[in-house]
């Protein structure tokens, strides 16, 4: 009795192993089937007509708007080209004031070229003002683009007029985490990256999601402003280098260092990122939230009148302690 019990066992055992070996084989020849069926990647200049800049060796992506005024300088998140403020960022020029809308890398249509540091973003950001003749700017951060303007005004506060956080705390994350990436394998990897990068429905549903209380209807060609930055070439091995390493951040430390005009500015309604993030990293900086109703984590697209007030209220309070500071060493003088 034990040996047939013994005996059917090994048979099942036998024919479990030959299934999940077939299974292995199907998905296997499903993934690099993918990989054949999709376009890799594509030069930067080939997805987006430009303008681009040559900063440190790179070519960076952006957008510009406004010819006359006080700089400002916008900066997106992750996944996000500079196309998510074209609607912010016209209001901001109105007001007077110069504009350009940064692609940090790998994210957008810049040229994927490491490293993805703090250090590397803040030299790259320097080197792309440099070439465009921007002096002092006013730096907004949405979301993991938000440690870049807290870096820069740690590094040195006389290059920077003022910061905006807005919807991201600027703290790291990430860290420690690294061990995930050995997980990912060629060409599973490869092949559930194109297929969910290349997904209407995937990529509307997260950004839906994000958007708060009331997401509009997101047509083809608003899905397709994501989803083509996907398709430069190296995307994939960057943001595999980007999620090993961590998200770069400053500490709580960090921002109570920080002294240049500052804003913290939330979509009231904000899943991914809570309102105990900004109400912390507000604190730190010693300054209340600006909540915006209805919005959410994109707050920049479901409100962009009023993230515009709010860097346009910025601007205007650092030209007054700027104004201030002239008008007192004038009178010491």
């Amino acid at each position: 009795m034990r040996a047939a019990t013994r005996t059917r066992f090994r048979r099942w055992a036998r024919r479990l192993g030959i299934a999940f070996a077939a299974l292995v084989a199907v998905v296997t020849l499903a993934a690099f089937g993918v990989v054949a069926a999709t376009p890799g990647g594509a030069p930067p200049a080939a997805l987006y007509p430009g303008p681009f800049v040559q900063a440190r060796g790179t070519l960076v992506a952006y957008r510009a708007w406004g010819r006359t005024g006080s700089p400002v300088v916008l900066i997106g998140g992750a996944a996000e080209p500079s196309w998510v403020w074209h609607e912010v960022a016209p209001i901001v020029a109105a007001a007077g004031h110069r504009v350009f809308a940064f692609d940090l890398p790998p994210f957008g249509y810049s040229q994927r070229r490491g490293p993805y540091t703090m250090a590397g973003w803040l030299a790259l950001l320097r080197a792309f003002e440099r070439r465009l003749g921007v002096v002092r700017p006013i730096l907004v951060g949405h979301s993991l683009g938000a440690g870049v303007p807290t870096a820069a005004a740690i590094a040195d506060p006389r290059q920077v007029a003022g910061i905006v956080l807005l919807d991201g705390d600027a703290l790291p994350f990430g860290h420690g985490l690294g061990w995930l990436t050995d997980l990912l394998v060629y060409p599973y990897v490869t092949a559930a990256y194109r297929l969910a990068t290349q997904s209407d429905w995937l990529v509307g549903r997260v950004l839906r999601n994000a958007w708060g209380p009331h997401p509009p209807h997101l047509d083809r060609g608003f899905l397709e402003e994501f989803e083509r930055p996907f398709r430069v070439a190296g995307t994939e091995a960057a943001l595999e280098q980007l999620a090993s390493d961590g998200i770069p951040g400053v500490n709580l430390a960090e921002l109570r260092s920080i002294k240049v005009p500052r804003a913290v500015v939330w979509g009231a309604d904000d899943t991914v990122d809570s309102l105990a993030s900004a109400r912390r990293t507000a604190a730190a900086l010693g300054v209340t939230p600006e909540l915006i109703s209805g919005g959410g984590h994109l707050s920049l697209l479901a409100r962009p009148r009023a993230v515009a007030r709010a860097v346009i209220r910025l601007a205007g309070r650092a030209g007054q302690e700027r104004g201030g500071r002239a008008a007192t060493t004038r009178r010491s003088s």
